[in-house]
């Protein structure tokens, strides 16, 4: 208005309903004034970055810096820090468990956890334990939730069977890397041997063998309780180790591949109840 129409700026301001003192002053940089606080929250966050606003603000009082917390709380809303913020996944680091496959009995045990449901839609997991010598199912038990200490108990029955073995393939599942479970492999002189996070191929026995289970029993039936789960895993078992041929073990079952010399009769049902 002051260049194109030659009025005065206090005429152009009175128009505009500007005041003269604001039209006056000069521009404020909050970026470049802000940039110390911004700083010190980011240097704060990317180490602590589940503060909340107080516990960062506290942290700069004791600090000794001097912003009060209306301004450091406008900079942290700017900063979109007040929204929730995702971590890192931290995930556990493995060593490498390449699958090479056991000359003989009791050398690796592998297992694994599967969960299905009951037909009135209460839960149930299972709990499977087979040899990768001769890849013969050890132990199929079902039950409702299965902890670390039931994990031992289970692992104590087989070994009274079957005898110890050297080493034990897993996932990372939290019964099997708690300490109940560990100590316990540590006193029986079994090697733990975890797969990396996210490497199902690196137990792949028990994969192929979940997936035989899942198609045959598991997807083909409706169980009422559990103990009727129980019973058609049981059997499934018996056919798997002794009647099923296996294509990896040029068309013979478990038994036939490798038979064991040893061997009490009792069943994983006799030795689960």
């Amino acid at each position: 208005m002051v260049v194109d129409h030659q009025l005065s700026r206090s005429k152009a301001c009175k128009l505009v309903g500007l005041s003269r003192s604001a039209m006056y002053k000069p521009k404020t940089y909050w970026a470049a004034k802000d940039a110390p606080v911004v700083d010190s929250l980011n240097e704060i966050v990317a180490v602590r970055a589940r503060w909340g606003f107080w516990k960062c603000f506290t942290r700069m009082r004791k600090d000794g810096l001097p912003w009060n917390h209306k301004r450091v709380f406008k900079v942290y809303f700017e900063m979109k820090l007040n929204m929730k913020r995702r971590t890192k996944k931290r995930f556990i680091t493995r060593v490498r468990q390449p699958l090479g496959g056991s000359t003989k009995l009791n050398q690796v045990w592998t297992l694994d956890f599967m969960r299905d449901t009951l037909y009135d839609g209460r839960p149930f997991r299972t709990l499977n334990v087979i040899d990768e010598g001769n890849r013969e199912a050890l132990r199929i038990e079902c039950w409702k939730s299965i902890p670390s200490a039931r994990l031992v108990r289970a692992m104590n029955q087989l070994i009274e069977v079957y005898g110890p073995p050297e080493a034990i393939r897993m996932d990372n599942r939290p019964e099997m890397t708690s300490e109940t479970f560990t100590e316990w492999a540590k006193e029986k002189g079994i090697a733990l041997l975890f797969i990396q996070p996210g490497k199902p191929n690196q137990n792949a026995f028990v994969e192929r063998f979940n997936r035989s289970f899942r198609d045959e029993v598991l997807d083909a039936n409706l169980f009422n309780s559990i103990a009727e789960a129980q019973e058609a895993a049981e059997a499934w078992v018996i056919d798997y180790n002794e009647f099923r041929p296996h294509d990896s073990l040029g068309d013979k079952t478990p038994m036939e591949f490798m038979p064991r010399t040893f061997k009490t009769g009792i069943s994983s049902f006799e030795l689960s109840t």
